[in-house]
């Protein structure tokens, strides 16, 4: 696949690495399998999206009209706690889809933040240029669907963890499901997620060690 030209968010345009499709395209095969029509009518809507260490891909507040594949970096989920502590509530690494789909799909202002903990690049498709070619490619649509479950599933997963696991069970699980997650996402941001304290993580992992 040779390179080809994505929109900036500024208006400008930059080449996007042949690496970059490749893994989009890799990414929608592990959900869906699309035709090749199809696969260009979503690569070609792409925006992409460059967000320097602690730079946001959205604030709260703001409403978000976009889904986003990360090509490279790490960024955290983040919600404001009622005690005035923020509280990371999910990770997006290389290869992860990327939205706050209650936003997106009811309109409202984000009460959750999406910060880039290194810097990153996503390339992202707004909701508008979505919901046209859901209308053209019917297969594109079951993509969204699909996408839509997989998060509907775990955040439920993670709310019956936090709820019914004792802390070292839900450290043990998320250690086996994103073993990528303690390589690239700092410890402090693993304990709020886990819901415990850092020093309680650092004991967990040393007496697993």
């Amino acid at each position: 696949m040779a390179p080809r030209k994505l929109r900036g968010e500024d208006g400008s345009h930059g080449l996007a690495e042949a690496d970059d499709l490749a893994k989009v395209t890799e990414g929608i095969g592990r959900i869906v399998s699309l035709g090749q029509e199809e696969i260009a009518a979503l690569t070609g809507r792409l925006v992409r999206k460059v967000i320097a260490r602690n730079g946001y891909l959205l604030r709260e507040g703001q409403v978000c009209d976009f889904v986003g594949f990360v090509a490279t970096g790490a960024l955290v989920y983040a919600v404001q706690g009622k005690d005035g502590q923020r509280k990371t509530i999910d990770f997006a690494l290389e290869g992860d889809w990327i939205s706050d789909n209650r936003s997106r799909l009811e309109h409202l202002p984000s009460s959750i933040a999406i910060k880039a903990i290194e810097a990153s690049e996503v390339l992202l498709i707004r909701q508008r240029d979505l919901d046209e070619l859901y209308e053209r490619h019917p297969r594109l649509e079951r993509l969204g669907r699909i996408l839509m479950e997989q998060a509907y599933l775990k955040m439920v997963e993670q709310s019956i963890e936090l709820q019914l696991l004792p802390a070292r069970e839900r450290y043990g699980n998320l250690l086996s499901k994103r073993p990528h997650v303690f390589q690239k996402i700092p410890l402090y941001h693993v304990a709020s997620y886990l819901g415990i304290a850092p020093k309680s993580l650092s004991r967990i992992r040393g007496d697993k060690n």
